[in-house]
């Protein structure tokens, strides 16, 4: 199969789809890789060192869609990018498509075959692709809260950690997966009071069993998130349905209860966030304030650490990949049911039920079109 590499083109994003080390084992497989002109460069990876693991190196994304049966990137198809896009042609890449719908229907009229990196799902629930980005993100999160805490950014003067003799900040961090134990590890280990809020009573055991003591948790609730904002200093929403649009949990209202110059963290915000008052924002421009509450919302946290998190995503990516080159990917997703889980929209159709029914669209079973 022949696997186009794209540059990212994403506003400030700095990752790559690939390693040189994933491009030796694509060419290893029997794979032809085509690796755009500078696409690893802000992540450490430059032009020969992808020429050395057997790559060719091309100039245009242009020239790369028409090599390339199977596109990857780290961020979903940029407008300028749909044009490109062939019937039949796999595009494997976070697409995040329920808070898309311009895109999802760009795709569907592609008649191409895209498999979503954070929908591919394990027989346990883990997902395997998202989960190293979410553990980024998840880590960050608590990084640009502490932050935007700081009275130079506009925040409340709160030294999450304290000092002897002053009480330590309070997080709260609504949702116990990936992101939300990455973001409390975090914010405890700099000695906050963290709460850490979730629906699942058994994932509340095991968070209850491995976190410091400094960590409560809390059974999610309208009232018990109500009850949490007001006392928080930082606030992280680190919610997540697979596939469908993030439930929007801290409303308007409640913001207006909260301690001015307080921190919002949506890392939810692929999914459109799980705050009312969320929209994308930048890593040029991240933060904006609504009723004296800070807010950062960035669409890709994990680009602005690009080394490690290419490297976290390539070691995540790279063995399905290979199953989908190897195979081609109606063979790949009979056999594999974690990445048929990934198909998104598939030769004209929309195929993952959070997608349909965030824009009202009708679902074709995956399993009627393989």
């Amino acid at each position: 199969m022949k696997i186009g590499i794209l540059k990212e083109i994403k506003k400030n994003e700095n990752r790559v789809s690939m390693t040189p080390a994933g491009v030796e084992i694509m060419a290893k497989n029997g794979h032809k890789v085509y690796v755009e002109k500078d696409a690893g460069a802000k992540s450490g990876f430059d032009n020969d060192s992808y020429v050395k693991a057997g790559a060719a190196i091309i100039d245009t994304p242009k020239e790369i869609f028409a090599l390339s049966d199977m596109v990857m990137h780290v961020k979903e198809p940029q407008p300028s990018e749909y044009g490109l896009i062939r019937p039949g042609q796999i595009v494997f890449t976070y697409l995040h498509l329920a808070a898309e719908k311009d895109l999802t229907l760009a795709l569907v009229k592609s008649g191409s075959v895209n498999i979503a990196y954070e929908t591919i799902q394990k027989t346990d629930g883990s997902l395997p692709l998202l989960e190293p980005m979410s553990e980024v993100a998840g880590r960050m999160a608590i990084q640009e809260a502490a932050k935007y805490l700081e009275m130079a950014q506009g925040g409340s003067g709160v030294l999450l950690g304290g000092v002897p003799g002053v009480e330590p900040g309070t997080v709260v961090v609504i949702g116990g997966g990936t992101v939300g134990i990455n973001a409390a590890k975090m914010a405890c280990g700099l000695g906050a009071q963290v709460y850490i809020l979730d629906l699942n009573p058994a994932r509340l055991r095991y968070l209850n069993d491995v976190m410091p003591p400094n960590c409560f948790t809390v059974f999610s609730t309208p009232e018990s998130i109500r009850r949490l904002v007001m006392r928080a200093d930082a606030v992280i929403g680190a919610v997540l349905i697979p596939g469908a649009k993030a439930p929007k949990l801290v409303t308007r209202d409640m913001l207006k209860t909260m301690k001015k110059g307080s921190v919002l963290v949506d890392v939810a915000i692929d999914q459109g966030g799980c705050f009312e008052t969320s929209h994308a924002t930048t890593h040029a421009d991240p933060v904006y304030e609504v009723d004296g509450i800070i807010h950062y919302c960035v669409a890709n946290m994990p680009g602005a650490v690009a080394r490690t998190s290419t490297l976290a995503l390539t070691n995540a990516t790279l063995p399905y990949a290979v199953k989908i080159a190897n195979k081609g990917w109606k063979k790949a997703m009979a056999e594999n049911r974690e990445i048929a889980l990934g198909a998104n929209v598939i030769e004209g159709h929309i195929t993952f039920a959070g997608v349909a029914e965030a824009f009202n669209l009708p679902c074709e079973r995956i399993e009627n079109i393989i």
